[in-house]
C-alpha cells in the first residue's frame, strides 16, 4: 500500500508513492517497509527515536513536527495524529477485521474471564482466540500490534469465530482499541490499582467506562457486586447486571466449583471462590453471542484453570501461586486460603517498582491482617530499590506479630516453605504466570510455580 493511501492529508507526489507494508510506533519494531508514527508518550516522545526507526528500516515518518531525516516526513496536526495512526494500522492490514470481539475490563479477573470465554466458545464449536496478559507484553497491545494480531486471528478463527481480549484502563485512556466495535463488553470489578496513572478512583472508573459507550460496545455484561459496577449499570441502562446473588447452591473446592445458573447445575473443574464470578460472567457473555445455555453448561465441565491464578502447587502444605497484585486481589486470595486450612496462612509478596506507590502500605496492612506470617520480598522492582519498596510495604504492617523482609524472592519462598507445616498454607502472590523478574534494567528468569515445586521437592 502507498503512503498517500494511508493518510488523511495530501502527500507530495514522491512521498505518496512510497510503498508501506506495516505501521509502527515503537522504533525497535520497525522493519523495511514500516511507516513510523512519532507519537507522544507518557514518559517520552517518539520524535526522539526517529533516527532509530529509520535505522531499523522505516521508509517514512509521520510526526506532528517537521524533522530532518533521510526518509519522507509527513506532518500532521497533533490532534489528528492518533486517529491517523489507528486508521493507518488497520488499512495496511486490509481493514478492520470482521470478527466478533468480546472485551473484558476491570481490576481483577480480566485474564480468567477472557480465557474462559475463549474456552467455552471452542468447546461449543466456535473458533476462538484470546488476547491479553498471558500472550503479550502489554495487556492490550498498541493499535499497530493489535491490527496485526486481529488480522492474523481472522485467518485462524474466521468471521464466525470469537476473539476475547483484555482491555486495560490504560488502553482505553490511550485509545488503543479505537476503531474497534465489540459485540460484548464485560466489567468484572474495580479496586485500588494504577492510581499513579489515573490519580483517583473516579478517573480510573471513567477510563473503564469508555468500553461501554454504545458506539463501542453492542452488549454490556456488568458485575454489580461492587459500587462501581452498580454505577456503570446506571450509565448503561440496557446492560445486563449480574451478581453472585443470582446463583444458588454455590460450592467451592480447591480444584472445582459448582452452582446453579439460570436453573442449570454447573460443575466446573476450576477452584476458587473468585472463579464462580469469572465463570458466571463468561457464561453470560457467550450466551449473549447466541450460544444455547445447554451447550454452555456442557462446555463448563471441561474448563481449565488459567496459569498463575489460584494455581495449587501442593496440597500438603497447601501452596498457592496467584497473580494477586492489588489490595483487593491479595485480600481475596488470602481470605480464600484461610477458609481452606486448619493451620496458619503464610504469605510471600512484594509490589512492582515504577508503579502505584499508594497501594504498597495498603497491601502490607491487608497481608498482616489476613496472614499469620507475612514475608515481604521483591516483585519486579524495575528501576526502584527493592529494599525501599519493601520498607513502604512494612509501614502498613505496624503492630503485626510476624512480619519478615527477604528481598531475594527465591529465598523468601524457601523461608515460607521452611516455616510451613503440613497443616499450613503458603500464598505466593504478585507474579502469577510471569516467567521473569526485572531489576535495574536486568531481566532474569523467575517462575514462582517452578521455584516452589523445586523447593518442595527438596523438603
Amino acid at each position: 500500500m502507498h503512503l498517500g493511501d494511508l493518510l488523511p492529508v495530501p502527500v507530495e507526489h514522491g512521498a505518496a508513492l512510497v510503498n508501506v507494508t506495516r505501521v509502527d510506533i515503537d522504533s525497535r519494531t520497525c522493519q523495511p517497509g514500516s511507516v513510523f508514527f512519532a507519537m507522544p508518550g507518557t514518559a517520552t516522545h517518539g520524535q526522539r527515536f526517529i533516527e532509530d526507526a529509520v535505522a531499523h528500516g522505516a521508509v517514512a515518518v509521520v510526526s506532528s513536527e517537521p524533522v530532518a531525516t533521510s526518509v519522507p516526513v509527513v506532518v500532521l496536526p497533533r490532534d489528528q495524529l492518533h486517529q491517523a495512526m489507528v486508521a493507518a494500522s488497520y488499512r495496511v492490514v486490509g481493514g478492520t477485521p470482521s470478527l466478533r470481539l468480546v472485551g473484558v475490563t476491570g481490576t481483577n479477573g480480566k485474564t480468567s474471564v477472557t480465557h474462559f470465554v475463549s474456552q467455552i466458545c471452542r468447546a461449543v464449536g466456535l473458533p476462538s482466540h484470546a488476547i491479553g496478559t498471558l500472550s503479550h507484553v502489554r495487556t492490550t497491545p498498541s493499535p499497530p500490534d493489535l491490527a496485526r494480531i486481529l488480522s492474523s486471528a481472522l485467518t485462524e478463527v474466521t468471521s464466525e469465530g470469537v476473539v476475547a481480549m483484555e482491555v486495560s484502563s490504560h488502553a482505553l485512556d490511550q485509545g488503543r482499541v479505537d476503531g474497534l466495535t465489540f459485540a460484548v463488553g464485560i466489567f468484572t470489578n474495580l479496586s485500588h490499582d494504577h492510581l499513579d496513572y489515573h490519580e483517583s478512583m473516579a478517573t480510573y472508573f471513567e477510563a473503564k467506562a469508555l468500553l461501554f459507550e454504545p458506539s463501542r460496545t453492542q452488549r454490556a455484561i456488568v458485575s454489580c457486586d461492587d459500587e462501581w459496577g452498580r454505577l456503570l449499570v446506571t450509565r448503561r441502562p440496557d446492560a445486563l447486571g449480574v451478581s453472585r446473588r443470582d446463583l444458588a447452591n454455590v460450592r467451592i473446592g480447591d480444584t472445582e466449583v459448582s452452582f446453579v445458573w439460570r436453573g442449570h447445575e454447573i460443575h466446573s473443574p476450576v477452584g476458587g471462590s473468585f472463579n464462580v464470578t469469572n465463570i458466571h460472567l463468561a457464561s453470560e457473555a457467550v450466551r449473549a453471542l447466541g450460544v444455547p445455555e445447554s451447550e454452555i453448561v456442557g462446555a463448563l465441565r471441561s474448563l481449565t484453570s488459567v496459569p498463575g491464578r489460584f494455581e495449587v502447587v501442593s496440597t500438603s502444605p497447601l501452596v498457592v501461586v496467584d497473580f494477586a497484585h492489588t489490595p483487593d486481589g491479595l485480600e481475596g486470595v488470602l481470605r480464600e486460603v484461610a477458609q481452606r486450612t486448619a493451620g496458619r496462612v503464610i504469605v510471600v509478596f512484594g509490589c512492582g517498582g515504577d508503579r502505584d506507590r499508594e497501594k504498597r502500605p495498603v497491601m502490607g496492612r491487608i497481608a498482616s491482617r489476613h496472614a499469620e506470617v507475612t514475608i515481604i520480598t521483591s516483585d519486579n522492582p524495575r528501576s526502584e530499590d527493592p529494599v525501599a519498596i519493601a520498607d513502604q510495604i512494612v509501614h502498613g504492617t505496624e503492630g503485626a506479630a510476624d512480619v519478615r523482609v527477604e528481598v531475594d524472592r527465591r529465598a523468601a519462598i524457601a523461608l515460607a516453605l521452611e516455616l510451613a507445616t503440613t497443616h499450613d498454607a503458603v500464598v505466593i502472590a504478585g507474579k502469577g504466570h510471569e516467567k521473569t523478574q526485572e531489576t535495574k534494567g536486568s531481566v532474569v528468569d523467575f517462575d514462582d510455580v517452578a521455584v516452589a515445586r523445586e523447593l518442595l521437592d527438596q523438603r
